[in-house]
């Protein structure tokens, strides 16, 4: 059950992208075609930091309702909408259940799983999202084809309508928290617009223009920050922001990791350009990233010794940059299906440091407090960091490609090259986050608990 919430939101991102230009053609709208991911992304974020109220107030199974019910009530929408306002309206509704079950997905294995499963649930809930990365685009290019656009958006409401009917069968209800919890509103405001000028940037096409979008949000995000160490109402843990956590590593490594999942974007793109490839191969060459990372966090996510789980969080972000180092080395113009058979491999190792290291991240991230509600409250922010990152990078990896131009290889080579450098960063926030583990044992007072933490 937790891994369909992750998965219907996942699935849901992809499918509408290919689904779109066959909508506008119907239905107009075409001038805020863009507005369709925006406002997704926007709503999916905003719920992502409210999950540890949401089970606070109406535990596990009422809040996976309310997630599957936005989810299907949107889908109805956006599959009955005569014009694209009631798409767009549909879509935010979409946003804010995907949202909100992606979150669930890995606040509720606290309460639901014993302690030694928790890596593997996380594995699971993380691969959810490179299942979706591989079958939303398939899925919405062949209801696209066939021309039945709203067919798939009641596909997806069916779906999330069967998992609402078995949710209270399947789920316990939890424990209840404090539910007179203060919502963050200064901090909400600012993620909400940092997420808004990320995916405006993504879709410009002016690379200056691009440029002044991702700084403008980078400048939101340490707004954010400055205002998340001041507030006592927060979306992070308040361990985060103690000097000598490695909360905030444990973040930002995260964050690095899914960022570079925004590659995929532009892979099927090179692929048809720089080796001839039909669409529709094309697209599943660019999922190869999410099948590596899907795959290998499955058989990673076993490992249990703290020397084997410490060198595959710092291994992963190690194999995701070389990968994309490797890959942006290995472009040609005009290559060979021999010389394409090369790429797979290379990308799948790319995709396969993403699966080392996320699910023992997520399980650090989550172990993080010793209260339930700290606890639920450091899960559900895993959530919100990739949807972020994922925004993030796919309008970093738009300026990339357009400094690249007007050559389709130097946009490749741009695009690897920066991302193999980008998220070889991670490399050094993994280091950090094992780092003060082996320096000393300090307690973190914040303002609602105390949190005991390894640091």
């Amino acid at each position: 059950m937790l891994a369909a919430g992750v998965l219907v939101g996942a699935v849901n991102i992809y499918l509408a992208s290919s689904l779109l230009p066959t909508a506008v053609a119907e239905i107009g709208g075409e001038s805020f075609y863009a507005w369709n991911m925006t406002l997704y992304l926007v709503a999916m974020v905003i719920a992502t930091t409210l999950v540890s109220r949401f089970l606070a107030r109406w535990g596990n199974a009422g809040a996976y309702l309310l997630g599957f019910a936005l989810f299907t009530g949107g889908s109805l929408v956006c599959a009955a909408s005569p014009a694209m306002p009631v798409l767009l309206v549909g879509r935010c509704l979409q946003g804010l259940g995907a949202g909100l079950l992606s979150g669930l997905g890995f606040a509720v294995i606290r309460s639901v799983l014993p302690r030694r499963l928790w890596t593997r649930g996380n594995a699971l809930m993380s691969a959810m999202y490179g299942v979706g990365n591989f079958a939303g685009p398939a899925l919405g290019g062949l209801f696209a084809q066939v021309g039945s656009w709203r067919l798939a958006f009641v596909l997806m409401a069916g779906a999330a309508a069967v998992c609402l009917a078995a949710v209270p069968r399947v789920l316990p209800r939890g424990e209840r928290g404090n539910a007179a919890a203060p919502v963050p509103a200064g901090s909400l405001a600012l993620v909400m617009a940092a997420t808004a000028a990320v995916s405006v940037a993504g879709i410009l096409h002016d690379t200056m223009a691009r440029a002044a979008g991702i700084a403008m949000a980078l400048l939101l995000v340490a707004g954010f920050v400055a205002h998340e160490r001041r507030s006592a109402r927060r979306v992070f843990p308040g361990a985060t922001y103690q000097a000598g956590s490695a909360l905030k590593w444990v973040y930002l490594t995260l964050g690095l990791l899914s960022f570079g999942v925004a590659v995929e974007s532009f892979l099927p793109l090179f692929g048809q350009r720089l080796a001839g490839l039909p669409p529709l191969a094309a697209g599943f060459f660019g999922a190869v990233v999410s099948l590596g990372w899907s795959l290998t966090q499955i058989a990673a996510s076993s490992a249990v010794r703290k020397r084997t789980v410490r060198r595959l969080r710092t291994t992963g972000p190690v194999l995701l940059a070389l990968g994309f180092l490797v890959q942006g080395l290995l472009q040609r113009e005009h290559a060979s299906l021999w010389w394409v058979v090369i790429w797979v491999p290379v990308l799948y190792v790319a995709g396969s440091g993403i699966g080392l290291a996320y699910p023992h991240l997520s399980v650090a991230a989550m172990s993080a407090a010793q209260d339930p509600e700290g606890g639920r409250q450091a899960a559900a922010a895993i959530a919100t960091v990739t949807t972020m990152s994922t925004a993030f990078g796919t309008a970093v990896a738009g300026v990339l490609v357009g400094l690249g131009g007007p050559s389709m290889l130097g946009s490749a080579r741009w695009l690897l090259f920066g991302f193999a450098v980008l998220c070889a960063l991670g490399i050094f926030t993994a280091r950090a986050a094992d780092r003060p583990s082996r320096l000393r044992r300090s307690v973190a007072v914040d303002d609602s608990s105390v949190v005991t933490q390894d640091s």
